[in-house]
């Protein structure tokens, strides 16, 4: 079967130093790109990763710090990888909570701002999940009826991720499904529009899920004390929240997004601040009423262990 595409679908995939998103390092990518008139070009690269690989990981996928001690850097990689991705879809097997992040991850340390305002996300292993939930060598093994040869290498994992699709395609053509609401419907389609909302149920704003968006199409916090609240009303109750999310450790990319709606809410209340109604008393009383208001201070390691005892992921 041949995909149905309006402008190429990247599919691809990451190997690592380890699954933190902050702080681990690609050190093998491989992209797949599924072009519209049916053709396919391959990039896989061996990254440095610049810190030692963990020997349990290395175990897994089979690279090791002397295999790619010669490699290019992320930042030397970089430009050619966001270059031949283009400004193509996204899809990958786990590619919306791993390889995504990690890769947005990437690109902002190096200080390229890869632009994800207009691309669609289909992760395949979502769509297995739900349909079957299986892994990928049993998803492998259904869909394709074949085993994987170099399992856990990257260019191994993407060819087979890009096949099960492909057969999923075929298989769930005319199969129903039905959501937590009891709403039946057809959504695994030869369409990358489809299989983006299918495959992102869960609709996150910064990939590493610790924001969502509600039904509303707020931005809601998704971990700690605060979860469940829109960011907006976080801001309203705790402002000094912002700075501790900003100076803790979390992604880049979540900080990205969390910086766009702190300027967003920031630019409301100077807007309401401005609309406001002249106050009725006079200038004399209001400054003789006005509690003395205390210079903003610098943030220091005090306040930010304060904020971290305070809020604590």
């Amino acid at each position: 079967m041949k995909l149905n595409l309006k402008r190429p679908l990247a599919f691809f995939d990451l190997e690592a130093t380890g699954v933190n998103v902050g702080s681990d390092r690609i050190v093998e990518i491989a992209v797949l790109k599924a072009m519209p008139d049916g053709s396919e070009v391959i990039l896989t690269k061996r990254i440095n990763p610049e810190i030692p690989i963990p020997l349990v990981t290395s175990l897994i996928h089979g690279i090791y710090d002397e295999d790619i001690k010669d490699a290019p850097t992320f930042a030397q990689a970089a430009e050619e990888i966001a270059s031949f991705i283009g400004d193509a879809d996204l899809a990958g097997y786990n590619s919306n909570k791993f390889d995504i992040p990690m890769l947005l991850e990437e690109f902002l340390r190096v200080g390229i701002d890869f632009d994800m305002s207009d691309r669609k996300f289909v992760d395949v292993q979502n769509i297995f999940h739900q349909m079957e939930q299986r892994t990928l060598k049993a998803a492998y093994k259904f869909y394709c009826e074949k085993d994987i040869i170099n399992a856990h290498s990257a260019e191994a994992d993407i060819r087979a991720t890009y096949e099960v699709l492909l057969a999923q395609l075929d298989k769930y053509a005319d199969a129903d499904f039905e959501d937590k609401q009891g709403v039946k419907s057809k959504p695994v389609q030869n369409d990358v529009d489809a299989l983006h909302q299918f495959t992102n149920l869960n609709k996150v704003v910064d990939f590493a899920g610790r924001m969502v968006y509600n039904e509303n199409g707020e931005e809601v916090i998704n971990f700690g004390k605060h979860k469940g609240r829109t960011v907006e009303q976080v801001f309203d109750a705790e402002p000094s929240y912002y700075a501790w999310m900003k100076q803790g450790d979390f992604p880049l990319y979540t900080k990205k997004k969390l910086e766009e709606i702190w300027n967003r809410w920031s630019k409301k209340k100077d807007e309401q601040r401005q609309n406001r109604q002249p106050n009725q008393v006079s200038k004399h009383t209001t400054a003789q009423n006005k509690p003395k208001e205390k210079p903003a201070q610098p943030i220091n390691n005090d306040m930010l262990e304060q904020l971290k005892m305070k809020f604590g992921k």
